[in-house]
């Protein structure tokens, strides 16, 4: 039969089992574990199973993937656990991921985007709109001063200011705070929120996968479409994960 090198350990590994990985992580529809995969492959350690997962999340992410269009909602959330006396956009343990949603009317979310950001600062939100949002589209942000230069890029920056509007934030910017309930909820769930910093991408990366194929009718277009982009990934060594 065909194999495939596995990066972690150096064996040769049959590609049957590479595709059973990808059908079972896209035929569970809330995601799997590292545990779980290494339960169902019956592979030979958790260390493993925990790599072939960031190499499959990785493969989630198309190259030169489109812009989002139309009206789109941006905002920060942060992730990890409840911090006491810590308000606003401060945060001591905490990662501070950035959301842009696009916004259909009269109802309804289509694409998402998201990354791990290391402040929101200008450059730090600016640098990430720019990278997912096409130019010319209405984004909507709140009245944070890092979004202020959005308009002289091209984007319809609609501001949204939050304080002393009577609204709370999720009324506001009703996309991104919708879409950081689900995430928080599906870390929780399906990994008890034991995600670490420096590994969050990949698991943005998956959820932003599993969020924008949400309406697929057919598990199988989900493998396929996995299948596809992994080919075109170059190799990656488990130190690097």
């Amino acid at each position: 039969g065909a194999y495939a090198v596995c990066l972690l350990c150096g064996r040769r590994k049959p590609l049957r089992v590479w595709f059973q990985a990808m059908w079972y992580v896209t035929n569970q529809k809330l995601g799997v574990s590292a545990l779980g995969l290494k339960r169902v492959l019956g592979l030979g350690s958790y260390q493993t199973a925990w790599s072939w997962l960031h190499k499959l999340r990785r493969a989630m992410v198309r190259p030169g993937r489109e812009l989002l269009t139309g009206r789109v909602e941006v905002d920060e959330s942060y992730v990890g656990g409840d911090e006491k006396g810590v308000s606003g956009r401060q945060s001591e343990g905490k990662a501070l991921v950035v959301i842009a949603v696009e916004v259909h009317s009269p109802k309804g979310f289509g694409r998402v985007r998201m990354r791990q950001v290391a402040d929101a600062s200008g450059p730090s939100l600016i640098g990430f709109v720019k990278d997912v949002v096409a130019p010319g589209s209405a984004t909507v942000t709140d009245g944070w001063a890092g979004y202020g230069g959005l308009a002289a890029l091209g984007y319809v920056h609609e501001r949204r200011v939050v304080a002393g509007s009577g609204d709370a934030a999720h009324v506001v910017l009703p996309g991104p705070h919708r879409v950081a309930s689900l995430l928080k909820r599906w870390l929780l769930g399906t990994h008890q929120g034991a995600v670490s910093h420096e590994h969050l991408d990949y698991y943005l990366d998956e959820y932003t996968f599993r969020f924008n194929r949400r309406k697929a009718r057919a598990r199988g277009l989900l493998f396929h479409r996995l299948m596809e982009q992994a080919v075109q990934l170059a190799p990656v060594t488990y130190d690097h994960l």
